[in-house]
């Protein structure tokens, strides 16, 4: 038996995926919310074993809700079932520790092989985003790190600074709350040896970042 979760906003959509779960004897729908917050909170009370994710949520987004499960729950596979297909959004959603990509166009079969597979440990994306998220990953993994001393998180957010995006446009490029971009900023700063935004900015740009 499968304990999914389901994470929608939009009720019609939602009421779709539980009556389709509903009638597979494999899977049993432990909850469902339609917040971001509600998700991390609802997860602690009925242990799902999946989740479907939406990313584009009210309130904190569907990324951050991914980033904070799993590193809660790193037993939880997060599947993201979302309208958004731009690479950002899905190498956004990897990062967060989702081990699957699916747009809402997919087959209500292909949803239910997708969650089948990630509940048994299997890493998902659908044909319109496997290709791009395997060449995005392979080529952060042969491109040399500018500042080591960061995160992969604190780099992207150090480069957006660098591009002069402030810390709300940061957090609604990477779907994250504005509180989440300052701690990275914070971070920065203090790993830089900095104290301000635009010392900060010098040594970006001397990594040869910003430059969009």
């Amino acid at each position: 038996m499968i304990r999914v979760m389901v994470v929608e906003d939009h009720p019609v959509f939602a009421e779709g995926l539980v009556a389709l779960f509903r009638d597979l004897p494999e899977v049993e729908v432990a909850g469902v919310a339609s917040t971001g917050e509600a998700a991390v909170e609802l997860v602690d009370q009925v242990a799902p074993d999946v989740i479907l994710m939406d990313l584009h949520l009210p309130g904190m987004s569907g990324i951050e809700a991914t980033s904070r499960i799993t590193a809660r729950h790193p037993g939880v596979a997060v599947l993201a079932l979302t309208m958004l297909s731009d690479d950002a959004s899905i190498l956004a959603a990897v990062r967060a520790g989702a081990r699957g990509y699916l747009l809402k166009e997919a087959t209500p079969a292909d949803i239910v092989r997708s969650l089948e597979a990630v509940a048994s440990g299997q890493v998902v994306f659908g044909a319109a985003t496997g290709s791009r998220v395997l060449a995005a990953l392979t080529a952060s993994a042969v491109r040399p790190r500018p500042v080591p001393e960061l995160t992969e998180r604190e780099l992207e957010v150090l480069d957006l600074v660098a591009s002069g995006l402030t810390n709300h446009a940061i957090a609604r490029r990477l779907y994250l709350s504005e509180k989440t971009i300052r701690n990275h900023v914070s971070n920065i700063f203090a790993k830089l040896g900095v104290s301000d935004r635009a010392a900060a900015v010098a040594r970006a740009r001397d990594a040869g970042l910003g430059g969009r």
